[in-house]
């Protein structure tokens, strides 16, 4: 294919990984990552995991034909913010600017951070991402230290909130 659409939130995978897989097994492959999640979260992600191109499903139209002719073209595109965010991080030769602590997790932290926000139990996380228990607890330990959350209540109730407010279902 000349391009391939990926939606980040896909069952049993996460579209990040499946954009970093297919990067793996096939680098010429142009990429384009549409998703409903907030791009100030993950266009950048996307980028990194060798994506072309984010576009939010609600600004489909012209600016999805916009995106995809760029991508062909041999451009990337992210939103205007998202690129001036981007190109002041490297100008200031600093990381991009942080704008949430959710920014501080990990790709995969943030997947299990978003599955907790679902109602998902650990068991439940370990299934979903083939993942041993153990190293959802880890993971769930380290999401708790980077947002300064004290307990397992805490944890769920910050992904809750996240997770509706993100209008996402």
């Amino acid at each position: 294919p000349d391009l391939v659409m990926v939606d980040i939130s896909l069952p049993g995978m996460s579209g990040l990984e499946l954009v970093k897989h297919l990067q793996a097994i096939k680098p010429e492959l142009k990429i384009l990552v549409v998703s409903r999640h907030d791009e100030s979260l993950y266009a950048e992600r996307a980028i990194r995991a060798g994506a072309r191109g984010y576009v939010m499903k609600l600004e489909a139209g012209e600016v999805m034909v916009k995106a995809i002719r760029r991508i062909m073209n041999g451009g990337i595109y992210v939103s205007e913010e998202i690129n001036e965010r981007l190109l002041l991080g490297m100008i200031s030769g600093h990381q991009p600017l942080k704008e949430s602590p959710l920014d501080l997790l990990s790709d995969r932290e943030l997947e299990v951070f978003e599955l907790t926000g679902r109602g998902s139990g650990t068991r439940e996380i370990a299934e979903k991402l083939h993942l041993s228990v153990k190293t959802v607890e880890s993971y769930r330990a380290r999401i708790k230290s980077k947002l300064n959350l004290g307990s397992a209540a805490e944890l769920m109730q910050h992904a809750v909130q996240w997770v509706e407010g993100e209008g996402s279902g």
